[in-house]
């Protein structure tokens, strides 16, 4: 067999002294920040343009559920819009996942002090 008929050759060790091929390659030239990269205002501009449009469809919401319904909780009985009722069972709900959540957080952050030291 020649050394033809063996195929491409194995890249021979090169020594230590010498620099291997894709050492020699200039690094690339460092380009300047993209003046158009998000930020922290950014963010928080879209995060305004989202809660305009949470609080658009809330209004078309309540101004669509105007009726009345009967409502009763832990003793109270009483009347009140539809929206209003689900407005504020929503509101309790997610109180509730916030405060779950922080209490959680808390945790996890006295947990990590603890291994810190």
């Amino acid at each position: 067999m020649t050394e033809q008929d063996k195929g491409p050759a194995e890249p021979a060790e090169s020594a230590p002294d010498q620099p291997r091929e894709r050492d020699r390659t200039p690094a690339p030239a460092r380009s300047r920040p993209d003046p158009l990269r998000g930020s922290r205002t950014s963010a928080m501009w879209v995060a305004v343009g989202a809660l305009v449009l949470v609080l658009i469809l809330l209004t078309v919401f309540i101004l669509q559920n105007t009726q009345d319904v009967e409502v009763s909780f832990l003793g109270w009985d009483g009347e009140a819009p539809l929206a209003a009722v689900l407005l504020i069972a929503a509101t309790s709900g997610l109180l509730l996942a916030v405060i779950a959540g922080t209490l959680r957080i808390w945790q996890l952050r006295r947990r990590v002090r603890r291994e810190e030291h």
